[in-house]
């Protein structure tokens, strides 16, 4: 992780030390929000002069507020506008306060990302905007984005990767690594959503790895078994190959066969019921439900696949500072 000098320095003409304007500026960074045990493992300290002082900076120009939730415990949130503006973040969302769901994912996030330390973060939407659509050349159209109204004006802002996972480079390359925070708590819907949403840029790259974040493992192989439906199969496979594969989890659909489809083909089969619909997909189901349509003939209208993609899933086991955690690689 590499930091401006003169993000420290304006951190540190505040009173703070080049540790704390380290932590401060990561917090501000990607999360927003963290916990007294955070800064401790950052610290390598334990409860005593040290953090007392530290935290009176916080509380005595009102850099950072305590929000105090039942059965969670303390949080700071770092919201002052002039510390983010001293870092260049001022138009980050990250001062707004919000709802304690949001916030635990956060605290989630930066427990990733002080674990991580060593890795060259894309830190900004402007970052991440300009790291592939100038050095990899993908037009804007494919990034994830968002559409926000003005609430007193009838101006309206699209605005990209407004789910703020970290985001990477890592290796010689190198290769852009997107990460995910896993809480599987809503049955896998909202990590479904993500990959549709960043489906159409996984498209345009030719290699990239996602990592799935989680504090525990259970989730690991179910996710797995997702992404390589909804992502991995796709990209590496010809469309004629796509084509055929969703006829057949259809017709099993069709035939009732409900015990035979894995919950993995049926949501491959709802993204390719939207991405193979009208007549020409409708008149090829047909035929070849008839015996009319052979693999070869689907092959000879689609053409195959030129573009190699090499595509990573990797899985990480969080775990709350100062344990230290290791990347299990699980699928490649």
């Amino acid at each position: 992780m590499n930091i401006e000098p003169g993000h420290l320095s304006a951190l540190q003409a505040l009173g703070y030390t080049e540790s704390e304007a380290r932590f401060l500026y990561i917090v501000a960074t990607h999360s927003r929000y963290f916990r007294a045990r955070q800064f401790l493992g950052f610290e390598r300290t334990h409860w005593g002069k040290r953090t007392t002082v530290f935290w009176s900076k916080l509380e005595r120009q009102k850099h950072a507020r305590t929000e105090r939730f039942p059965k969670t415990g303390t949080i700071y949130h770092l919201f002052s506008r002039r510390l983010y503006r001293l870092i260049d973040k001022e138009n980050l969302r990250n001062r707004r306060a919000h709802e304690l769901d949001f916030i635990k994912r956060r605290i989630a996030i930066l427990d990733f990302v002080l674990a991580n330390q060593g890795h060259e973060y894309l830190e900004t939407e402007s970052q991440k905007v300009s790291h592939f659509c100038e050095k990899l050349a993908v037009d804007k159209r494919y990034l994830p984005a968002r559409l926000y109204l003005g609430r007193h004006t009838p101006r309206s802002s699209v605005r990209y990767f407004v789910d703020k996972f970290p985001m990477f480079l890592a290796g010689p390359s190198p290769v852009v690594t997107f990460t995910y925070l896993n809480e599987a708590t809503d049955g896998f819907s909202d990590f479904v959503h993500h990959l549709e949403t960043y489906l159409p840029l996984f498209r345009q790259l030719s290699e990239f790895r996602l990592l799935d974040v989680s504090a525990t493992d259970a989730h690991f192989e179910k996710a797995t078994e997702i992404f390589k439906s909804l992502v991995a199969i796709p990209l590496e496979s010809d469309i004629a190959d796509d084509v055929l594969r969703y006829f057949h989890i259809r017709k099993a659909w069709e035939d009732k066969q409900y015990l035979t489809i894995t919950d993995a083909e049926l949501i491959f089969r709802n993204e390719a019921h939207a991405r193979f619909k009208g007549e020409i997909f409708e008149g090829l189901y047909r035929g070849w439900k008839m015996g009319l349509v052979s693999p070869e003939k689907m092959r000879h209208r689609f053409g195959t696949n030129d573009r190699k993609h090499s595509i990573a899933f990797v899985t990480y086991t969080l775990c709350p500072l100062p344990v230290p955690c290791e990347e299990r690689m699980e699928v490649k």
